[in-house]
């Protein structure tokens, strides 16, 4: 069928004479008078568009201070001047200093330190009165607090990156129904007038080709973002699990040691 279409359009196309031939399409006044199905699919792929590129301003902003934060608290908690000497006021010194914004490490070690704190309370209250420690217990619920801190900043940082995964997946069909629906539109205008010259055929099939060049627009970028920002993600995510790994086995040693 697609073979049929385009010979006719040859054959019309080598049929006209130059007298035949109409001013050049503008690709503006196509959009302009492009009828209403295809015309809210145009918009909808622009929404589309600038929702994404607004997501890959914020998340650039976003995961650059992320990782650059993160630098900076791990050079402040691997101090080379304190080496190996790890007490109660080097890690308080280290919760004092985290401040109100924070980056994803240093929210983990934040809640980590919280629930460390809370355990050592706990076991000199228990002391005091003559218990016993549970060194097990108090491991895992420190890993806890760490993993649900790991797994929060996670989501965090993925927040609005699947819809740069969606408009990359779905724009370019989006856009190919809008040209299946401006061909058809086409054709059925051709005839309603009996008339297959190119003054009749080449406006419609030039309209309905914009919205499959629009999705594929809108695709594009959305995809290599997506790709990008996952790979960072992933990065980072990594970065914190390794911290986590780290800070329990300083906690299991210095503090929780039996």
């Amino acid at each position: 069928m697609g073979q049929v279409i385009f010979a006719q359009l040859v054959t019309l196309t080598a049929g006209a004479s130059p007298g035949e031939a109409g001013a050049p399409l503008d690709p503006w006044k196509l959009v302009l008078g492009a009828g209403p199905v295809v015309m809210f699919v145009l918009i909808s792929l622009v929404v589309m568009s600038l929702v994404c590129w607004f997501i890959i301003g914020a998340k650039i902003v976003r995961l650059s201070q992320a990782a650059r934060d993160s630098a900076a608290f791990l050079r402040a908690f691997w101090d080379p001047e304190l080496g190996n000497v790890w007490n109660v006021r080097r890690l308080e010194g280290l919760y004092s200093g985290l401040g109100g914004r924070r980056s994803p490490i240093a929210n983990v070690y934040h809640a980590g330190y919280v629930e460390l704190a809370r355990v050592l309370g706990a076991d000199r209250q228990s002391q005091q009165a003559g218990g016993q420690k549970h060194y097990g217990g108090d491991i895992d619920n420190i890993e806890r607090a760490l993993r649900r801190a790991t797994s929060s900043e996670v989501m965090r940082l993925e927040s609005m990156v699947p819809f740069l995964a969606t408009t990359g997946s779905t724009a370019p069909f989006v856009g190919l129904f809008g040209t299946v629906w401006g061909i058809m539109s086409a054709f059925i205008n051709i005839g309603a007038q009996k008339n297959a010259s190119l003054d009749v055929v080449a406006p419609g099939i030039a309209e309905a080709l914009i919205a499959t060049a629009i999705g594929l627009v809108a695709a594009i970028p959305a995809v290599m973002a997506y790709n990008y920002f996952v790979r960072r993600i992933i990065v980072l995510t990594s970065e914190m699990e390794s911290f986590s790994s780290d800070l329990l086995n300083i906690v299991r040693r210095h503090f929780l040691a039996g």
